[in-house]
């Protein structure tokens, strides 16, 4: 078996205050694969991913990214390794035009001239927004936005992309279209989510975390099938919605 892309091993945490995040957390994903990331509000799967990128250090435990230890002095490649898109895009978004949003990232890496302006590019076209670049990113929808924000992220190449709540605010349409630039995508993708039925269209297997413990680790379709499972860690599909009725895609 290769090298996990993701390799995070007996990581606990407790904040500041004493509360204990995370209790010997195991996660090992591989390239390519795309992972959902469940569990009730409280779960500790927000201060798992703030673990991947190093803005949390941990307390006991390891997180490496294709071999690299994620520790004070790998920050800046393993921030590059590891994209983040956030749930509110405007956290993100922060420059007059589209191009300069997305070409923030690489620049401070260094990235100038022709292939700082090739990343933009084909990081837009990747996401379908090519041509709003000369565009304010407060004149677009929410849903172009949350575009154009994981277009900051694929413009620094990363190896892993994570997602905290990609479909929450989204009409109909926007789900759809950014389901199917997700599916396109040839990234590790880690998504944080409540949406169950988006979990199960785009993440061929889940891992559910409650109380700082993985509690189960499989198939999506047999997690969201697992109904003991599912009423103990308080996890609920919408009213109507069988999973077992779903064709894969």
């Amino acid at each position: 078996m290769s090298t996990p892309v993701l390799d995070v091993r007996g990581l606990a945490y407790a904040y500041p205050d004493g509360h204990q995040a995370l209790f010997g957390i195991d996660l090992h994903v591989h390239r390519g694969e795309r992972v959902a990331l469940l569990g009730p509000n409280g779960a500790g799967k927000t201060t798992l991913v703030l673990h991947l990128n190093g803005i949390l250090t941990a307390g006991a435990g390891s997180v490496a990214v294709s071999g690299l230890p994620v520790e004070k002095g790998s920050l800046k490649e393993v921030r590059r390794r590891v994209g983040v898109v956030f749930q509110d895009p405007d956290d993100q978004l922060f420059m007059p035009t589209v191009r300069q949003d997305v070409a923030f990232g690489p620049a401070n890496l260094g990235v100038r001239g022709a292939e700082l302006d090739q990343r933009v590019h084909d990081a837009l076209a990747r996401v379908g927004m090519a041509d709003y670049a000369d565009r304010p990113p407060h004149h677009l929808s929410f849903g172009q936005r949350r575009r154009v924000a994981v277009a900051t992220v694929l413009a620094m190449q990363p190896e892993i992309l994570v997602l905290d709540e990609p479909s929450s605010n989204l009409d109909p349409a926007s789900r759809r279209e950014l389901a199917d630039i997700l599916r396109s995508l040839d990234v590790t993708v880690l998504m944080v989510t409540h949406d169950l039925p988006y979990a199960l269209e785009l993440c061929p297997r889940s891992v559910v975390l409650s109380g700082g413990t993985v509690v189960a680790d499989g198939p999506t379709l047999e997690v969201l099938t697992d109904e003991p499972l599912m009423r103990t860690h308080r996890l609920e599909l919408p009213f109507g919605f069988d999973p077992r009725t779903v064709r894969p895609r």
